[in-house]
């Protein structure tokens, strides 16, 4: 018994340890309530070391009582009032335009309070980290703004959309960021101020026991897998019955392979051992 928790446990650590930051959870952990490294983030981004970040949340669930609700990755206020929303996303398909257009919409109907006026909306930033180029042009970063179609001038209307590619891990400030975001151990990391947290969730007592929903995230998804596994298993074994029992009753292994959803070559192996 022991063996088998210590087994376990040692499996957990290994999973802890081969972390990074472009898991979403992880990535969560890392910002969550850590002003300091959200403003690396936001400084490298947006090219701008002046950000001060006055405070951060992860998980931010915002209601929508006439329609589509959100929870937003990581959600960050600056000292000058703008919001930023940061989404990590792995799938191409988790970081469609109409999702941050979603996003950028939703962030200003919940921070314009009743009787307040247009012109004191907060200025907000939807920025979707992607592991993929989703946008297909092969640039680190793309700035999405609005403009007047007849004169290409900015309609500044204090939105921002960022899409920022994390294949592009050069040399320069962003690449070193997106080679953080893949990084597992803290020594290697570019930036301080990831490394030290990084460092406690990964390697303290205090940080596996913070991460503790991290670990039975892993452990449902790998429950799940098992049972899908045996139920595969299952029903391999139903069809493998069934094809027998229509190859006894001469069918044909055409006839057989389309009713039993079998392999030729597996049907055809099954008869030949029924008439072995």
């Amino acid at each position: 018994m022991q063996t088998n928790e210590a087994s376990q446990e040692s499996e957990i650590k290994q999973v802890i340890r081969s972390l990074c930051m472009m898991n979403n959870r992880f990535m969560n952990f890392m910002l969550d309530d850590n002003k300091e490294a959200a403003q690396v983030f936001l400084r490298v981004i947006l090219e701008d070391d002046k950000i001060k970040v006055r405070n951060v949340r992860i998980q931010s669930f915002i209601q929508n009582i006439y329609g589509h609700s959100s929870q937003l990755d990581i959600l960050a206020q600056d000292s000058k009032g703008r919001y930023f929303n940061v989404e990590v996303q792995r799938s191409d398909e988790g970081a469609p335009a109409r999702r941050s257009r979603f996003y950028s919409s939703i962030l200003d109907t919940h921070f314009l309070q009743p009787g307040k006026l247009y012109e004191e909306l907060p200025d907000t930033y939807v920025i979707f980290i992607t592991e993929n180029d989703v946008l297909h042009d092969n640039l680190p970063l793309y700035n999405i703004r609005r403009r007047i179609d007849e004169n290409a001038k900015c309609f500044e209307d204090g939105s921002r959309i960022i899409y920022v590619n994390s294949q592009r891990r050069d040399d320069t400030a962003l690449g070193k960021l997106m080679q953080d975001l893949y990084c597992t151990e803290p020594k290697n990391l570019h930036y301080q101020e990831f490394a030290e947290r990084m460092e406690f969730l990964k390697y303290s007592k205090e940080g596996e026991e913070k991460m503790t929903d991290v670990i039975e995230e892993y452990a449902a998804r790998k429950a799940e897998a098992l049972a899908k596994e045996a139920a595969e298993a299952m029903a391999k074994e139903k069809k493998i019955e069934f094809a027998k029992d229509l190859l006894a009753e001469g069918m044909s292994i055409e006839f057989t392979v389309r009713l039993s959803k079998l392999s030729e070559a597996e049907v055809r192996e099954l008869a030949s051992k029924l008439t072995a």
